[in-house]
């Protein structure tokens, strides 16, 4: 047994009777809570145990089971219809040119939220005895030139398992890219050891989707697990799930982005949290979202700033939101406001203008804050506009 299976074995929570001796029986009603946990199973790795700061905080909220859970109101169990988009067993496959390979079905520590929990959890649910049909379909599919190996967690698994997993898909000539969709380095990051960097750089391009939530999720152990990670080449991004009571804060928002940077982790979606049966008290307004995003863009670096989506109820795939910035368009102009307020116009190509004279205007400025349009000409007599 490796030594972080050991951990992981001897060292989790996973029962609501371990659960009430570590938090106490006034803050955990096992028999309140065990139809919850009936549900979807619980587990708690010491990584995460040691992120829970107090009875109610953020991460407490994530991964302890609640009567809440139990309170469908417009929740769908395969909110995503990923199932009906599941050609054979363990494959979703939804965009053109890239598949969902589900290739393990437990991860460390159980999120209360998860969209799959339908499955996750159950071996049977994702069984790890119909790989041959999930290759053939891949080798079949020419036009599927990306795999996200998700589950559960594929970090689950030994090193061997995932070697195999890596040397089939790279034994089929149209796929380039192998994406890991992972949370191991928040709940188990002793599950990155030296042997797995050194065996997963055989098989690049080899890409990680960590997940983190809250700031406080980047321990010292996380971040040194991201360090090994990124010096075996693997590029790192990050899917964060906006999550209420948990990182409904443009502030928390904002240093957890920063945080991620620095630890070599670009920040890649914030999801809205999914119309999921069991975990609709985690949703927030989608206003909440496009206020987070409204207050990064622009008043931190672009790196720093994720796509905000919303994944369709029902398979539509994912669709980006923005906050409001154009206020009109016409075949004149665009006339917006920046990150600030400051509504600018920016000048449509003057086609029929460039067809009568055979050029275009090079004098025309390309953008022109309204509010301040006398103070350009002057500026641009002492020596032209600068570029920001």
């Amino acid at each position: 047994m490796s030594d972080w299976q050991k951990i992981l074995r001897e060292g989790s929570i996973d029962t609501l009777e371990k659960l009430a001796e570590k938090f106490g029986r006034e803050n955990i009603d096992v028999e309140a809570l065990q139809p919850a946990f009936d549900n979807f199973q619980m587990r708690i790795t010491p990584a995460a145990l040691e992120q829970i700061k107090e009875v109610g905080d953020p991460m407490w909220q994530q991964y302890v089971p609640t009567v809440q859970e139990l309170d469908i109101v417009d929740g769908v169990i395969d909110s995503l219809d990923e199932d009906g988009d599941s050609p054979v067993p363990n494959i979703t496959h939804r965009y053109p040119d890239r598949a969902l390979f589900l290739v393990s079905p437990v991860c460390a520590t159980y999120c209360r939220f998860c969209t799959r929990r339908r499955k996750v959890g159950d071996p049977e649910k994702i069984p790890l005895n119909q790989f041959d049909s999930a290759f053939d379909y891949l080798r079949q599919h020419t036009e599927i030139r990306d795999v996200i190996m998700s589950g559960g967690d594929p970090m689950m698994l030994s090193d061997r398992r995932l070697e195999y997993f890596f040397q089939q898909l790279r034994a089929i000539p149209h796929i380039e890219i192998i994406r890991i969709g992972s949370r191991i380095t928040s709940h188990l990051p002793e599950r990155i050891t030296p042997e797995f960097c050194e065996m997963v750089q055989k098989y690049h391009p080899v890409y990680m989707n960590t997940h983190f939530n809250h700031p406080d999720e980047l321990t010292p152990a996380a971040v040194a697990a991201l360090d090994r990670l990124a010096k075996a080449g693997i590029p790192l991004g990050c899917q964060t799930v906006l999550l209420k009571g948990v990182n409904d804060d443009p502030k928390i928002m904002m240093e957890l982005m920063h945080r991620l940077l620095k630890a070599r982790v670009r920040p890649y979606y914030i999801y809205m949290a999914d119309q999921v049966a069991g975990g609709e008290h985690f949703r927030t307004q989608v206003q909440k979202g496009l206020e987070i995003i409204k207050a990064l863009r622009g008043w931190t670096s672009g790196l720093a700033v994720p796509h905000f989506v919303i994944d369709a109820p029902g398979g539509g795939g994912k669709v980006p939101l923005l906050p409001e910035y154009v206020e009109e368009i016409n075949d004149d102009e665009v006339v917006f406001r920046n990150y600030q307020g400051q509504r600018f116009t920016y000048k449509q190509p003057r086609q029929a203008a460039a067809a009568a004279c055979g050029s275009v205007d090079q004098e025309q400025p390309d953008i022109v804050p309204i509010e301040i349009a006398a103070k350009h000409s002057r500026r641009k007599a002492v020596g032209g506009r600068r570029k920001g």
